[in-house]
C-alpha cells in the first residue's frame, strides 16, 4: 500500500494521463484522412469511442465491473491506442513517455488498489468478530 501522498500522487496522474490520452487520439483524428468530414469524424469520434470504453469497463464506476485482469486489458488497449495514434501524429518521443508513465502507472495503481482492498477487507473482518 503506497503512502497517502503517493497515493493520491499516482491517482491523480492516472487522471492526467486519461486526459492526455483524449488528447492524443483527438490530435491523431484531427490529422488522419483526406477531408474534413474524415478529420472531423476521427478527430471527434476516437475519444468519444475512448470514452465510452473507459466508461464502460476501466472507470472507477464502471457500468460493467471486470476482474482486475480485465480492467488492465482495457487501459493497456487504449493506452495503447493513444501511444500509437501520437506516434503516427508525429508526437513520437511524447508517445514514446506517454507509454511509459501510463504502464507504470497503471501497474502502481493496481496493486494499490488490490492492498486497499486487502486492508478494508482484513478491517471489516476483525471489526465482525465478536
Amino acid at each position: 500500500m503506497l503512502p497517502k501522498p503517493l497515493h493520491v500522487v499516482n491517482e491523480a496522474l492516472a487522471f492526467v494521463l486519461e486526459l492526455l490520452a483524449l488528447v492524443l487520439l483527438a490530435f491523431w483524428g484531427f490529422k488522419t484522412g483526406s477531408n474534413n468530414a474524415v478529420h472531423l469524424l476521427l478527430g471527434i469520434g476516437a475519444p468519444a469511442l475512448m470514452i465510452v470504453v473507459w466508461g464502460a469497463f476501466a472507470a472507477p464506476r464502471a457500468r460493467f465491473q471486470l476482474p482486475m485482469a480485465g480492467v488492465l486489458a482495457v487501459k493497456a488497449v487504449v493506452f495503447g491506442a493513444a501511444t500509437a495514434a501520437g506516434y503516427a501524429a508525429g508526437w513520437h518521443v511524447f508517445a514514446i513517455v506517454f507509454a511509459v508513465l501510463a504502464a507504470v502507472n497503471t501497474v502502481v495503481a493496481a496493486f494499490d488498489r488490490e492492498s486497499l482492498k486487502n486492508v478494508t477487507a482484513r478491517e471489516a473482518a476483525s471489526k465482525s468478530v465478536p
